[in-house]
């Protein structure tokens, strides 16, 4: 399974390199194999003696951690019962020099969370992630252990910078749910352990991924968090399979809904997961400052550099551009100095500015790819420095050279509750149910990371918001299934105004009301799926059961009349303490008379004098969908020569093509694979290039047909 686990957090990325081993050091493989682990254990047991077991996988699937000489090794990934081998890699660095967040003011508790009497006391969370810093004052006390996938030990450690690139991510993620100091957690009592399934850099296979939800499993965690993914929109990926069969074994599984927003299909896998809370990230109700350049009315939207004064400019002022602030720079009183990100860092370019009594600090990116900004230290640096775009900077940058001069303004805007614009959207392909689950706080948000704090954000922060609500929940009725604490904190969710069930589900998480919920709504997202004009109705079901001590009132409200649907549902009932019903919910469509593509909205029901909405959605024939919607290619650990293709297809694929082409000069080398009628779901395929002619890199062409619609996708291989 290839390297394609991403963590959900807007970070900054840095170049890795892999260094050589020696020969004749050992060395570590994960093996996913065809049979059981016990009976493959048995031929190495016999054949390989020296050959030492690290760990066993059987619960979610079949597979072993071992360690030996390469020769031995090479040997045993020949053998036909081993299906992958995924080398366990160390890794060296090669850092930009980038200075990253230790914030000075922290808040005491996360924005937003519920005061109430519960803390998650007792409850085992598992923390699939880069490690946790166990060491840090904050989680220290909650820390209970876990395990390291990535070198196959028992300390699932943060890498550290002598070990490669750092990580914080699973730090931070751990603080939002149950860190108790400084920082107070959501579930400041729960038990934390931590499962390092990502090393450095934040880098892992999903084989690693799959490990560690086995590990936790087995280890008997009530929750699992998984603030990472990949961008394959598909139910039926490994990672979100094995969510699901985690959640069999009586677990609950909270995952990141993705940063990919905010296009519709955005939605990755493990969140893909049916059974699975996936979280979507939303904003608070706050005010922003926005530049505003008067002449064009361009306005530049900002965002705060951590640790530096707040900005708080009410006038105008001129800028004045001075490049990376490497050079001297002239006497800046009363203006705005503008930089470019890169060699040197924030913290310095910072202090040339103060040096020279600049007024305040814009730095632009130097890339495309958006970076949490922030300089070191427990000081305030003392003046406002915000860091904006790549395409913001150079607009400022190309109107200070044409004119010689630039003024801007600062206006302040009041940001309704809203869902983050990076936040990832469904619906998923091929079922085409709703997710995001529901949706947590995820901007700006303050916790522990190793030796410091930091505010981050991401959909990576808004899920450890719903594990340590989950917990607190768990405490507060600890007999409840995965499925009825699903229900309880889905039901009260509080859906935010003129965002659709993909951007946000049932709505944001209410813990005190989902700890006092008198009814638990399951199925409550209602997917119709595919309307054609061979189908045209479709009913599903919702089970609805009173939790309270007391007789309950249950009356389905009918939409507005619209021209081509009609609904049928159920008469209005009375459920009496503890009874559950299930009601049929039935949408008849006349495919003709409506235009093709989705259609969502939300159904009210009364239930015990409180209105509830259930989203609900549905496709008109068709929708601007990828029809693919994964693309992965990966090397074969046996052979150099061979990639494992992964297509995740959104759809029944008329014909499915992929031939090969040379990227410098794009001579056509040879078609590897033509296939027809494929069903909706993953397609996985081997293609050999040891007859092809030998180059460094190859272009993979796949043409995909669909009701007689042909879409063209390509790939690079190295």
């Amino acid at each position: 399974m290839k390297r394609a686990i991403i963590l959900f957090l807007l970070i900054i990325s840095i170049p890795i390199t892999l260094q050589a081993q020696s020969p004749h050091q050992p060395k570590r493989l994960l093996l996913e194999l065809n049979v059981p682990a016990d009976e493959f254990i048995e031929t190495l047991d016999r054949d390989y003696p020296r050959v030492t077991i690290l760990e066993t996988f059987e619960t979610l699937f079949d597979g072993i951690a071992i360690e030996g000489q390469m020769h031995q090794l090479d040997r045993i990934v020949e053998d036909e019962a081993v299906k992958q081998a995924y080398p366990i890699t160390t890794y060296s660095v090669t850092p930009e020099k980038v200075q990253f967040i230790e914030q000075g003011k922290i808040p005491s508790r996360p924005k937003n969370a519920d005061q109430h009497t519960y803390t998650g006391k007792g409850v085992k969370i598992g923390v699939i992630d880069t490690g946790i810093d166990y060491t840090h004052p904050d989680l220290e006390a909650n820390y209970q252990g876990g395990y390291d996938l990535v070198d196959f030990d028992d300390d699932p450690m943060e890498t550290t910078s002598t070990q490669g690139i750092p990580t914080i991510h699973g730090t931070h993620v751990a603080g939002i749910i149950a860190a108790n100091g400084t920082v107070q957690g959501v579930a400041p009592d729960a038990e934390l352990y931590g499962y390092r399934a990502l090393g450095p850099g934040g880098f892992g296979t999903s084989v690693q991924v799959i490990a560690a939800i086995e590990k936790a499993v087995n280890d008997g965690m009530d929750i699992i968090n998984l603030s990472l993914g990949n961008r394959v929109n598909g139910p039926d990926y490994p990672t979100s399979l094995a969510v699901n069969q985690a959640i069999k074994h009586g677990v609950s599984v909270v995952i990141a809904n993705g940063n990919s927003g905010p296009n519709e299909w955005t939605v990755g896998s493990p969140a893909t997961a049916t059974d699975a809370i996936s979280v979507g990230a939303s904003t608070q109700k706050y005010q922003t400052p926005i530049l505003i350049e008067p002449k064009q009315n361009k306005q530049i939207q900002i965002k705060q550099i951590s640790n530096t004064k707040d900005w708080t400019l009410n006038r105008d002022y001129s800028v004045e551009y001075h490049g990376l602030g490497i050079d001297a720079l002239p006497d800046l009183t009363g203006k705005i100095v503008l930089f470019k990100r890169g060699e040197i860092s924030f913290a310095e370019k910072i202090t040339n500015a103060i040096q020279a009594n600049a007024e305040a600090v814009i730095i632009f990116n130097n890339s495309p790819d958006p970076i949490e900004a922030g300089v070191e230290g427990s000081e305030t640096l003392d003046i406002p420095a915000v860091f904006i775009s790549q395409d913001d900077g150079e607009w400022l940058m190309e109107q200070i050279e044409r004119s010689n001069q630039l003024w801007l303004k600062t206006k302040y805007e009041t940001r309704e509750n809203h869902i983050a614009n990076f936040s990832s959207r469904g619906p998923v392909t091929a079922n085409w149910e709703i997710k995001p689950d529901i949706v947590a706080p995820g901007v700006d948000i303050m916790s522990t990371i190793p030796n410091g704090y930091a505010s981050l954000q991401g959909t990576s922060m808004a899920a450890p918001y719903v594990t340590g609500a989950l917990a607190v929940l768990k405490e507060a009725h600890p007999n409840w299934t995965p499925a009825q604490l699903k229900a309880a904190l889905l039901t009260q969710a509080n859906r935010i105004d003129d965002q659709t069930p993909t951007e946000q589900g049932m709505g944001e998480v209410n813990l005190s009301k989902s700890i006092h919920t008198s009814v638990l709504i399951t199925n409550s997202m209602i997917n119709f799926g595919l309307i054609d004009e061979r189908v045209n109705r479709q009913t599903e079901h919702v089970t609805i059961t009173n939790v309270s001590d007391a007789p309950i009132k249950v009356r389905f409200s009918r939409p507005p009349i619209k021209k081509g649907v009609r609904w049928t549902l159920p008469k209005s009932t009375t459920l009496n303490p503890n009874e559950a019903k299930t009601l049929p919910i039935q949408l008849s469509i006349r495919p003709d008379q409506l235009k093709t593509g989705i259609y969502q909205d939300y159904l009210t029901v009364e239930i015990d004098r409180k209105d509830y909405h259930l989203p609900y959605l549905f496709i008109n024939q068709t929708a601007e969908f990828p029809h693919i919607a994964g693309f992965e290619v990966e090397q074969s650990y046996k052979d150099e020569q061979i990639y494992h293709i992964r297509l995740q297809l959104a759809n029944t694929t008329e014909s499915l093509m992929i031939e090969l082409y040379d990227p410098v000069t794009y001579a056509y080398l040879g078609e590897l694979l033509y296939a027809e009628n494929l069903e909706a779901g993953l397609f996985e395929t081997t293609i050999d290039l040891s007859d092809e002619k030998q180059l460094d890199q190859y272009l993979l062409n796949v043409t995909i047909t669909t009701d007689n619609e042909t879409t063209y996708y390509q790939h690079t291989i190295h």
